[in-house]
């Protein structure tokens, strides 16, 4: 199995980042790559309950992820599976959010369980372009 580990600094409140990947008007304005959309997204936040999330290319082909929250500590931490709609693969991610000071918070975000690294590799590229949209809407 292979994972990827990312870290980045946000210049914002470590609440302010649990929103961001749990309330659905935020999660809309980050959660693709590079200039992808997202022009449908729910979920239902709780332990247990279950997202979907729609990314749009500027061509309009649609990468639809799935999942279930596994464990929610506000403001701290976010565990959710990770599933492609169409792939029988699921793999696990794990954001961290340790506040630094009242408005510098580090995010550490681990997604594992690939079961090739070129899943892998390609996986960090697609949250290289989402946390780069996260860090233009916090």
């Amino acid at each position: 199995m292979f994972k990827l580990d990312m870290e980045q600094i946000f210049n914002v409140p470590a609440i302010r980042l649990f929103d961001a990947w749990t309330k659905v008007e935020m999660i809309k304005t980050w959660f693709a790559p590079g200039n992808m959309k997202v022009p449908e997204a729910s979920a239902d936040v709780q332990v247990g309950g279950k997202y979907r999330i729609v990314m749009e290319d500027e061509s309009g082909e649609q990468h639809i992820v799935v999942g279930e929250y596994k464990e929610l500590v506000e403001g701290e931490k976010i565990v959710f599976s990770w599933r492609w709609e169409n792939s029988p693969n699921t793999t696990l991610v794990t954001v961290n959010l340790q506040a630094i000071d009242d408005n510098t918070t580090k995010l550490h975000l681990n997604h594992s369980e690939f079961i090739e690294e070129g899943f892998r590799d390609h996986h960090q590229e697609g949250w290289t372009g989402c946390l780069a949209n996260l860090q233009k809407i916090t």
